[in-house]
């Protein structure tokens, strides 16, 4: 057996040579105090890196935080541009969806006109067919003789009340019905925003002899002057109101009117109480909105 401490010899050369590892220069216990030197070097060094971890972290977190914040607080680049540009041009979109076409007053007062003098005309060809076939025998109802021109003190007070009611009731609907609100809006500055205090007489007064003439002085005689028929007649004058930005709540309530104007028509026989109270509606209507609208002034 060889041991490292013992000399190894060179068969060869003949001769003695030292092992590295020999007793004069093979000590444990200077391999554990290298060992240990090493080691201790080794624990320092984790130290340190752990220390310099510990002082790049916080900044590093502090900088990612913020960054996060900042990327969260801001908007990518173009991107308030395009909401704002797209809050805009839906604005303009509802503007122009809202908005309503305002004619001359020359092409007001000329399309009041005529179409009033074209629906007196109607009521008044029914009114003289009516009596001429009913003069030859024909089942057809006169309507000239049923419902005429007469006029009676009581029917003043007949007038007034229709006019208070009427009035009434639209006030407290344009107060608690926003659709119908719409509708009266939109007619009354299709109608009235382009005409002077003095038109409103002829605006007024004109389309209300005119459509009863027509409804309750030709038609309603015609199918018989009783509530079914002012109701029938009635959602007809409804009917024709619609158009014009004026909507179905503006409908239902001119099919109100209507029965309420056909009502009083079958208690007095004379269409003059529909006219008046008609024409006296239409101007309250009209001065209560230029003085009171802001979209008139």
């Amino acid at each position: 057996m060889i041991y490292l401490a013992d000399p190894i010899y060179d068969t060869r050369l003949g001769r003695k040579f030292s092992s590295p590892y020999d007793s004069s220069k093979f000590r444990p216990d200077r391999i554990c105090s290298i060992r240990a030197f090493a080691k201790q070097r080794s624990v320092k060094k984790l130290r340190r890196q752990k220390e310099a971890q510990k002082n790049l972290t916080p900044p590093l977190n502090r900088n990612s935080s913020d960054e996060y914040d900042a990327l969260a607080d801001e908007s990518p680049p173009g991107v308030d541009d395009v909401q704002e540009s797209n809050k805009e041009s839906s604005f303009v979109n509802l503007d122009a969806k809202n908005s309503i076409t305002i004619p001359s007053r020359s092409t007001v007062l000329q399309a009041c006109t005529v179409t009033s003098g074209l629906i007196a005309a109607l009521g008044v060809i029914i009114r003289q067919v009516s009596h001429v076939a009913s003069a030859e025998g024909l089942p057809i109802l006169d309507c000239s003789t049923e419902v005429s021109f007469s006029f009676e003190t009581w029917h003043l007070q007949l007038i007034t009340g229709l006019v208070i009611l009427i009035s009434s009731c639209r006030y407290l609907l344009l107060k608690t019905w926003s659709d119908f609100a719409e509708s009266s809006e939109a007619a009354n500055q299709q109608v009235l925003t382009s005409l002077q205090p003095l038109d409103y007489m002829i605006v007024a007064f004109v389309p209300g002899v005119s459509e009863e003439l027509l409804f309750r002085g030709a038609l309603l005689p015609l199918f018989g002057m009783n509530w079914k028929s002012a109701l029938l007649v009635a959602a007809l004058f409804g009917v024709l109101h619609l158009g014009n930005g004026r909507k179905y709540s503006f409908a239902l309530w001119a099919t109100f009117v209507g029965f309420v104007y056909g009502y009083a028509t079958i208690l007095s026989s004379s269409f003059v109480v529909p006219m008046a109270s008609h024409a006296a509606n239409n101007l309250v209507g009209g001065l209560v909105w230029r003085y009171t609208s802001k979209s008139s002034k």
